[in-house]
């Protein structure tokens, strides 16, 4: 049967970061298969969203800002972001599905959809407004559930801890009152964890699909190696927050530089980077840590086109989309053994640390570091037996091939 699928997202965006890509993939890639494919965004992303589709605007429907949103966004700005994430987010997302629900529903109508997706958010707990439009509903894939490491729970600290704990309450409450959740045709979820985090009475139907993809046609091995250097360079790709513990990745390269020569490119910007500049000096790494701030998507690959390794230490990293970026670039990979990243990585792409304390961490990624800039051939198979992994398992294309056949499914359901 044939597939008209409406994607529903409350940010569709290549330059926001983060989980709003997803939709706007969803949309690109369905659209280069010549699938009639249409998309409901915020209208916070027109110019990009234009800019990027110049053809096929008749196709995309935006939400409208309410001034109780602006106002949100405004404050939420002001507090930690995962403050924010457990207080006004969810409030401000609410008021923004609730005017989006009634405009997909109108959009249903009028194009005669077969279906609509809302990929994002990922939460897992965050309730969807997205039932009732006049054709089945597909939710995710999700990727939640994230708790930090048994060694690590100061990270989250007292206070976010409360209200994450009173926000998982409350997402409780609003799913059994909003029941998006309850009345989708299928729930897609990323991984066990992220099934087992779904609220109560969630719909029966839950089917496993990776949350991340990777763009084959932007992140391309490339032609040839990258020439062999006599200081390897490593590269850390993401935003600048307690969470990514680069504080510890930093003396872990202090550590290693007692042993062999290397350095770091940090890539990513955030509230963290006065405070990482400072420890780096204090470290005496002014000579072997860049910090190149925030990078545009083709840049990001270029630099790790031109780099020997990708170093991910986030502890709470429900996905970790960079991870299969830099095997896409047949990078090796050096990561927690925590979250996504070790959902993507095994033994033969990469080095898995365990996390069980702050000092044995820094060790292991000490370790880790020594031993992939020391071996060049290491770093080559590791390399190409990632990418050979992406090309199997998380290439866009491929995922594209699963969306379609599960809008086939729920729409003959």
């Amino acid at each position: 049967m044939s597939v008209r699928p409406i994607i529903v997202a409350e940010s569709a965006s290549a330059r926001f970061g983060g989980e709003a890509i997803l939709p706007l993939h969803y949309f690109r890639f369905l659209r280069q298969r010549g699938v009639e494919t249409w998309l409901v965004v915020h209208d916070r992303t027109r110019a990009e969203l234009q800019e990027t589709f110049p053809h096929e605007r008749d196709r995309i429907f935006y939400v409208p800002d309410r001034r109780v949103q602006v106002a949100g966004a405004r404050l939420a700005a002001r507090l930690p972001d995962r403050l924010a994430d457990v207080t006004l987010t969810p409030l401000i997302h609410g008021v923004t599905q609730w005017t989006q629900r009634q405009l997909v529903r109108e959009v249903v109508a009028r194009v005669k959809a077969s279906v609509v997706h809302e990929p994002v958010p990922v939460s897992p707990k965050l309730p969807s407004m997205t039932y009732d439009v006049g054709v089945p509903v597909v939710i995710g894939p999700m990727n939640g559930g994230m708790t930090y490491p048994p060694g690590f729970g100061a990270l989250e600290g007292a206070v976010t801890r409360f209200m994450s704990t009173a926000a998982r309450r409350a997402a409780g409450i609003m799913n059994a009152m909003v029941p998006g959740k309850r009345k989708a045709a299928a729930l897609l979820v990323a991984n066990r964890r992220t099934r087992e985090a779904l609220p109560p009475g969630s719909a029966a139907r839950v089917i496993e699909l990776v949350e991340n993809g990777v763009d084959l046609s932007l992140f391309r091995q490339p032609p040839e190696p990258c020439p062999a250097r006599a200081r390897p360079r490593f590269v850390h790709v993401g935003r600048l927050i307690p969470l990514k513990v680069v504080d510890l990745l930093l003396r872990a390269v202090a550590l290693a530089a007692t042993a062999i020569d290397l350095e770091l490119h940090v890539i990513g910007d955030g509230p963290e980077r006065p405070r990482l500049e400072r420890l780096a000096r204090e470290l005496a790494l002014d000579d072997r840590v860049v910090f190149r701030g925030f990078l545009p998507q083709s840049q990001c690959a270029a630099a790790l086109a031109d780099a020997d390794g990708l170093v991910l230490p986030s502890l709470h990293e429900c996905g970790g989309a960079v991870v299969l970026e830099a095997m896409a670039m047949s990078l090796p990979i050096i990561a927690a053994r925590w979250g996504g990243p070790a959902d993507y990585v095994d033994d033969d792409c990469g080095v898995l640390v365990e996390p069980r304390a702050p000092e044995s961490f820094v060790h292991g990624l000490r370790d880790a570091l020594i031993r992939l800039a020391g071996d060049p051939e290491l770093r080559r198979r590791m390399g190409a037996a990632g990418r050979a992994r992406v090309e199997r398992e998380f290439a866009w294309e491929r995922k594209i091939d699963r969306i379609l056949e599960i809008y086939r499914e729920v729409g003959a359901g």
